[in-house]
């Protein structure tokens, strides 16, 4: 997929878009990029789906806007590229991070969502003890990324069922193509996000949770409740998986997604 550019708040913010039909919005996860749905994106056939991945700020070949990146910017970044691609409506699967994004974009513009899938996300925003951790996160980051990076991202993966060598090592090339103020700009980001339960208590969409039965990062049993808030609420239970399915279980994700996204649109 060939990356296109758009100019907001005087950066660039970098995109792709491919095929036509119904459109969904891939957001990637803290540390991520759009690359890491290339593999992922494959089997939506083309001429039904359009599909848009795009780096949020920070991350990829987007820039960094400031030293802190709220969720609410990294919203209206995206935003701007849905808005200039002239969609209307449109499917939203948020990874992680990506999922805190999308729902400080539902919670602006929910009759533009057609459906949300939080793709091991959750609503909630950090404890206390989560935002001391990531105050130390920042410490270690400012010092040196890589020593953080080589912590963190195996650690989102389950290794005790499967090595995931090669995803660790691709998530972990990703992660280091990330700036040091763009990891910390996202950390600063993520510790001050608001909790959003009401957007899914009052979601007029579909909404689909993905959940790592094994995910080290958030409670699986958290996620299932969440999941039911919404009226049209429903979840995906991966056994024995982590925190990146798209990765760790790619069918079987790939396929959940695509029933999601099909079944929805058909009424």
């Amino acid at each position: 997929m060939k990356p296109k550019n758009l100019k907001f708040k005087g950066i660039h913010v970098s995109y792709t878009d491919e095929g036509k039909g119904v459109a969904v919005v891939f957001l990637h996860g803290f540390l991520g990029n759009k690359t890491l749905w290339e593999g992922f994106v494959k089997p939506f056939p083309k001429s039904q789906n359009r599909i848009i991945t795009i780096d949020l700020l920070g991350h990829g070949n987007t820039d960094c806007l400031s030293y802190l990146h709220t969720m609410d910017e990294m919203a209206e970044a995206v935003y701007a590229v849905i808005s200039h691609l002239k969609i209307r409506k449109y499917f939203l699967v948020g990874h992680s991070m990506g999922g805190y994004v999308s729902l400080a974009l539902a919670e602006k513009y929910p009759d533009d969502i057609r459906g949300l899938c939080m793709f091991h996300s959750t609503a909630k925003g950090d404890s206390k003890e989560k935002q001391k951790d990531r105050d130390r996160a920042i410490k270690v980051v400012k010092r040196n990324a890589k020593i953080f990076i080589d912590e963190a991202i195996p650690n989102l993966f389950n290794t005790k069922k499967k090595p995931h060598v090669r995803a660790i090592a691709k998530a972990r090339q990703v992660a280091l193509s990330t700036s040091k103020q763009g990891i910390v700009a996202a950390l600063e980001g993520m510790k001050q996000r608001l909790e959003r339960e009401i957007v899914l208590r009052f979601a007029p969409y579909p909404v689909l949770y993905i959940i790592g039965q094994d995910d080290h990062i958030l409670p699986c049993n958290d996620l299932k409740t969440q999941a039911l808030l919404a009226e049209n609420g429903s979840y995906v239970l991966l056994e024995g998986v982590g925190h990146m399915g798209f990765l760790e279980a790619k069918d079987e994700t790939v396929k959940a997604v695509r029933e999601f996204v099909t079944l929805v649109a058909k009424h």
